[in-house]
């Protein structure tokens, strides 16, 4: 299926959804990372703070942040820059977006976990980003794991992938959790 038609099935589909199964989804999703051995192990870990059609961040970074050391991507231009977690220091950014404030980037190889946001996946790993090409820029050179995270009906059969396309390593939805061979 190609990307264009992609994103306009899983648009759609999102559009059903109600509160409580965005909720239920959002626990179900983070309840099956926060039992994989690369969570435990991980200390800095970049998310993405979820915008309103998104498998919700949100009190999963609330419930973390005191163990956990995340950070957020913020838009600069083509590309991402990685910049600390301090609910106190976020500003709405690119796209409606709330970003980090501050000058205290850091470098993508620091990231021990990458949780990547797209609009959907296949069981190779491949992803649909929103088409601007940001996250594979950002992933193309980090050794981070990767993980997918998604509702169950953003798990597609196959994806037509590109050669500048970034796999991730797993894909969680609410429903199952694919560790990829590559």
């Amino acid at each position: 299926m190609n990307k264009d038609d992609i994103r306009r099935k899983v648009k759609a589909r999102k559009t059903l959804l109600n509160e409580e199964e965005k909720m239920s989804a959002a626990e179900r999703v983070f309840a099956l990372l926060e039992q994989t051995a690369e969570f435990m192990l991980a200390d800095r870990i970049l998310m993405y703070h979820s915008l309103p059609d998104e498998l919700s961040t949100r009190e999963f970074i609330r419930k973390w942040c005191g163990r956990k050391h995340f950070y957020l991507p913020r838009v600069n231009g083509v590309n991402l820059e990685i910049l600390p977690y301090d609910e106190s220091r976020l500003a709405l950014g690119s796209f409606h977006i709330e970003e980090p404030t501050g000058n205290d980037c850091s470098d993508v190889d620091d990231m021990e976990m990458i949780v990547v946001p797209a609009v959907a996946y296949d069981r190779r790993g491949n992803r649909v980003g929103r088409g601007k090409g940001y996250y594979d820029r950002l992933l193309a050179t980090s050794r981070a794991r990767k993980v997918g995270v998604a509702y169950d009906f953003q798990l597609v059969d196959e994806i037509d992938a590109e050669p500048h396309d970034v796999r991730v390593d797993v894909v969680i939805t609410d429903r199952v959790m694919l560790k990829i061979k590559v």
